[in-house]
């Protein structure tokens, strides 16, 4: 179908396989580590706090600190704005810090944080393609036109089956 929204081709993720993911980006990243390992990991709020935590806890990495970026208004991208940045003093240029996010989209976000953090290694769950050289690792990509619905933004409710009752 050529006339469905962006939203409508929708890839829902369950929380059991976000920590899955979660984990297979930890193992990938535990491969990725600089000479003494990861000193600290960035979460980017919202989506990435959860992956982040998986990560942090998977890599034994105790220094765990977030990046406010604001680019959605419900499902309309707009500027993105940095509205709470972490300790400067302990990530430095972000040599030897893992950047965690759900999802790479357009990879506006990304290009944002980086600037706060150049030497940072930029790893999501989910990649798409327009942001996809704004990470260095990731687990899963997917089409630009689709909508990934994560747990978080999911109820449990009763679903019509295809064919009726």
């Amino acid at each position: 179908m050529t006339d469905r929204l962006p939203h409508e081709k929708g890839f829902h993720v369950s929380w059991d396989q976000l920590h899955r993911d979660a984990r297979a980006l930890a193992w990938r990243l535990q491969g990725e580590a600089p000479e003494g390992g990861w000193r600290a990991v960035v979460a980017i709020t919202r989506g990435g706090m959860a992956p982040a935590m998986i990560v942090a806890r998977e890599l034994d990495i105790r220094t765990v600190d977030t990046i406010s970026v604001k680019s959605y208004n419900h499902q309309t991208q707009n500027e993105p704005v940095v509205i709470k940045s972490p300790d400067m003093e302990i990530m430095g240029d972000g040599a030897g810090v893992l950047i965690v996010d759900d999802l790479v989209d357009t990879g506006r976000t990304l290009e944002v944080v980086r600037r706060h953090l150049p030497h940072a290694h930029v790893a999501t769950v989910y990649a798409k393609p327009m942001g996809r050289a704004q990470v260095e690792t990731f687990i899963t990509e997917v089409s630009q036109d689709t909508w990934i619905f994560f747990p978080w933004d999911m109820a449990l409710q009763y679903v019509e089956p295809y064919r009726g009752v």
